[in-house]
């Protein structure tokens, strides 16, 4: 290809292109045909009876759901706010009763009533729905935390550009530092859009805020280690470990549940989830679920800062090398060392530009 500046272009065109397939194979795979698997659901009552409508229930579903018999009703309600089971139904003569628990999953709630609501039409009754559990009425469906995830993580990994590129010629220490204090500003921005401006959180704004600078601390570090060895590869990187896998096996919109084993095994440990299955169990289930899901956020934001570790050590001895061999390269005229002097400038400046290149494509993907 003759022209540089079309193949510079070009070149750019990359990653565009991979996040494209990227983006689809993840949102599509994650969230286009949403099925329960092995969806955990009780009924409640004692005996051969209750057992025995029990396996029904489950020979219908197959696959579908995981059904156990608990003995009374408030054991089951316990249950749905530890997030054990997703659904529980008590058979009763006249009016059959199913506890959900929508803070957890609306989808997931929604997904047990469709298997129960046939239940009781065969048997010609109506069935009355409980919610043990509901979010605040500012976000009825619950699904504000994904959102909020969503903004979080669009200012971590912009930041990293921003940081990584622009900021490549400062020591890594002022590097952390710098990601240390973005990820506090970013937990600010998460504590006041889930408080006082979507109203999502009435409680526990102190540990909204601990768990957004947590996982945004993650990525930041995470970010700003891999840029030494990536580049401008980096925000590709980026958006796979951080939107394609990431906000797909949060739980934010369906529960791995209702997903394949790929999204539901990420969803054990992966940050997203930990951040909002740590702060639905602060809102709404009695801190059930809060400490795993801070040291979810612990462990990613440990692995990064043992990135940016391995990144600094890299970078004090490539350091020496350099210097040696621009040393050995050194002018030995006046003639050759404006030269040199003209390629230094030049060099410098397609660094910069590089970098105002890199951090522009972040920031609009």
């Amino acid at each position: 290809m003759r022209s540089p500046a079309l193949r510079h272009v070009l070149t750019h065109l990359i990653t565009p292109l991979l996040m494209c397939l990227g983006m689809g194979l993840a949102y599509m795979g994650a969230f286009v045909t949403p099925t329960p698997h092995h969806l955990p659901v009780a009924v409640v009552g004692e005996g051969p009876r209750a057992k025995v409508f029990a396996q029904t229930v489950k020979d219908q579903a197959g696959d579908h759901l995981d059904v156990r018999t608990v003995p009374t009703r408030s054991r089951a309600v316990d249950l749905l706010r530890a997030r054990d089971i997703d659904g529980a139904y008590v058979p009763r003569a006249k009016a059959p009763e199913l506890l959900v628990a929508s803070a957890g999953s609306d989808m997931g709630a929604t997904a047990v009533e469709k298997v129960f609501t046939p239940v009781a039409a065969r048997q010609g009754l109506p069935l009355k729905v409980t919610d043990v559990a509901e979010p605040t009425p500012h976000d009825p469906t619950g699904q504000g935390l994904f959102f909020l995830l969503v903004a979080l993580s669009i200012g971590s990994y912009a930041s990293v550009a921003a940081i990584g590129a622009a900021g490549a010629t400062l020591p890594m220490r002022v590097r952390g530092l710098l990601a240390l204090g973005v990820s506090a500003v970013v937990g600010v921005i998460g504590l006041l859009l889930a408080g006082p401006v979507f109203h999502l959180a009435s409680h526990g704004l102190a540990g909204v805020w601990a768990m957004s600078w947590l996982y945004s601390a993650g990525i930041l570090f995470v970010g700003v280690g891999l840029h030494t060895f990536l580049k401008r590869w980096t925000t590709l990187a980026m958006m796979v470990l951080f939107v394609m896998l990431n906000f797909t096996s949060s739980g934010g919109l369906f529960r791995p549940d209702l997903q394949n084993g790929f999204f539901g095994t990420l969803h054990a440990f992966w940050n997203g989830a930990g951040f909002v299955e740590g702060v639905r169990g602060l809102l709404y289930f009695g801190n059930d679920g809060l400490a795993r899901g801070i040291w979810t956020l612990v462990v990613w934001l440990l692995a990064g800062l043992a990135v940016t570790a391995v990144a600094a050590g890299y970078e004090r001895m490539s350091t020496p090398s350099r210097r040696a061999h621009a040393a050995g390269a050194a002018p030995t005229s006046a003639a050759p060392a404006v030269s040199g002097g003209r390629n230094e400038v030049a060099r410098a400046a397609r660094a910069e530009q590089a970098a105002e290149e890199e951090t522009e494509e972040s920031v609009a993907v």
